[in-house]
């Protein structure tokens, strides 16, 4: 696992950089377990633009992710680390012992060959699945469900990890990448271990192009725009908005708060994530 660097051959190449891919093993993906991804350009079922810069980018299948990990006591064989176009996390493919194949999130340092379990009295190791309940304080996890049976909702992106800090009646401490400490339901199943593609975070893109590859089209600048289309737009010669930063609805772009205050999930925090943490604005 690491990052390619090339010469500086064209403005795009200068400040480009990619992973070096060492941890996949194959570039085949497993038929029986990829779903269509139909292109929707943003648009909604009326032909509206729902979602803006959307359009283009590279053809690809889903990949179905067992976030689940409800197939307990069946021992399963790594049988592939793979690249998965939609997320920025690696996947795994099991081999179960009953001839069964699932894809998985792929921790750090998964290899091909190792064996791995989901279950009430599994050893806590890196790839097993298991109730928090049963999992020892201070250890590294992922794939966290938020409520019971849901399957993995939580920290499921390149070396994302999180950590188990206390259990107190019912309830779980859980420390979230972004510092939001957070109550979880003890039966509730995370996975032991931290995510792999640790260097994600480094890669740079280098060139527009690369983001149209990903279906990403341009943005244009709130302020460049005409005041019937943004909130910042209009005014006479160069403008700064005249307003905070705002989305084109009007959503506070630079640490607005914009959480309900009566949301039912605040008992749940104890302390709120720290602004401009792993990513956080």
């Amino acid at each position: 696992m690491g990052i390619i660097y090339y010469k500086p051959t064209s403005a795009g190449r200068r400040f480009a950089s990619v992973s070096d891919f060492s941890e996949i093993t194959t570039d085949k993906p497993e038929k029986s377990l990829l779903e269509p991804i139909r292109k929707t350009g943003g648009r909604n079922n009326e032909g509206k633009i729902t979602a803006e810069h959307i359009g283009g980018g590279s053809r690809r299948h889903y990949r179905i992710i067992d976030f689940k990990r409800r197939k307990d006591n069946v021992p399963a064989r790594v049988a592939s680390v793979e690249y998965d176009p939609n997320r920025s996390a690696r996947i795994a493919l099991l081999h179960y012992a009953d001839g069964e194949k699932r894809y998985i999130l792929a921790p750090n340092n998964l290899k091909v060959g190792q064996t791995v379990m989901s279950g009430e009295k599994v050893e806590p190791e890196s790839g097993n699945c298991m109730p928090i309940k049963n999992i020892p304080l201070g250890l590294d996890i992922h794939n966290i469900e938020l409520r019971v049976g849901q399957g993995g909702r939580l920290v499921r992106s390149a070396g994302g990890v999180a950590k188990l800090l206390a259990k107190e009646g019912d309830y779980a401490h859980i420390v979230l990448p972004s510092g939001e400490i957070r109550k979880l339901f003890l039966e509730c199943r995370a996975t032991i271990g931290q995510l792999g593609n640790l260097d994600h975070k480094n890669i740079r893109i280098g060139k527009a192009g690369r983001n149209r590859w990903k279906g990403i089209r341009p943005r244009v600048r709130g302020v460049a725009q005409n005041p019937v289309s943004h909130p910042l737009g209009g005014g006479e010669g160069r403008s700064g908005g005249g307003r905070h930063p705002c989305s084109r609805t009007g959503l506070l772009a630079k640490g607005g708060k914009t959480r309900k205050k009566k949301s039912l999930s605040n008992k749940f925090i104890i302390r709120r994530r720290r602004i401009g943490a792993r990513g956080n604005k």
